[in-house]
């Protein structure tokens, strides 16, 4: 019986993982979710001050945390509705009109992660500069600038909404 050269064995074994990593690559093409890593355009509605849904996809603004619905911020003593200021300020930039994203990953409740703009206004960065959100990994300087001005949340006490969610979970 005659023997197989060894680079005949080692062309062949590289072959076969070549078509291996091929195959592995089109699998991971075809059921990776694509929306969290393209651009997507249309109508939104605002489900709160970081999160609104744009055409049918559920979208996180990236890089911000805004107050959550139920969350009150204290100004001269008194308590006010904070995070629904927040969600009406973001349906208040949007106003009706078609919003683009830029898809960037997902978030643990599965929705996409992305940059929005209005007319070419980035979201993100004006929800953080007014106030109406705190910078969460982006936008510090507009945070500064909010604190400084004393814009939105920034008029009085408040909890960062990740401390205001863990405080209240399951409530």
């Amino acid at each position: 019986m005659p023997r197989r050269s060894r680079s005949f064995v080692v062309r062949i074994d590289e072959a076969l993982t070549a078509v291996l990593a091929v195959a592995l690559l089109l699998l991971v093409a075809v059921y990776l979710p694509s929306d969290w890593r393209r651009s997507y355009y249309g109508p939104a509605r605002v489900i709160d001050g970081d999160t609104l849904v744009v055409g049918s996809v559920k979208t996180r603004l990236k890089g911000i945390d805004a107050p959550e619905t139920g969350q009150f911020c204290r100004r001269d003593g008194t308590l006010w509705r904070c995070g629904e200021a927040s969600t009406a300020a973001l349906h208040g930039m949007i106003a009706g009109r078609n919003v683009t994203c830029d898809g960037a990953g997902r978030d643990v409740y599965n929705r996409v992660l992305a940059v929005c703009r209005v007319g070419g206004r980035d979201l993100n960065r004006e929800m953080v500069k007014k106030g109406w959100a705190v910078a969460y990994g982006a936008y510090e300087a507009q945070e500064k600038a909010a604190k400084a001005a004393e814009a939105g949340i920034w008029s009085g006490e408040f909890e960062r909404p990740a401390l205001w969610r863990e405080m209240f979970k399951g409530t």
